[in-house]
């Protein structure tokens, strides 16, 4: 399974060449680093289906589904 919340679609990105001490590491670069989104593996029970889905889903794609309910932010995400 990829590392892709299917809620928010927030993936990992490739992010920043320097450290903090820019002045001492400005010509020898830290180079590239990859930052991942915060998946957690959530066990969510959806009523209008009388079962329970386990879903990858980003924290603030939690906070989605605790907001709009989760059987209609599955569905629209295209995972139920």
């Amino acid at each position: 399974m990829a590392k892709v919340c299917p809620i928010t679609q927030k993936s990992s990105l490739v992010c920043g060449g320097y450290t903090n001490r820019i002045r001492a590491t400005k010509y020898t670069p830290s180079g590239n680093t990859r930052r991942h989104a915060n998946l957690q593996k959530k066990r969510i029970f959806v009523p209008e289906l009388n079962r329970t889905v386990t879903v990858t889903v980003s924290t603030k794609g939690l906070r989605t589904i605790t907001k709009n309910g989760a059987y209609k932010t599955l569905k629209e995400a295209g995972v139920i």
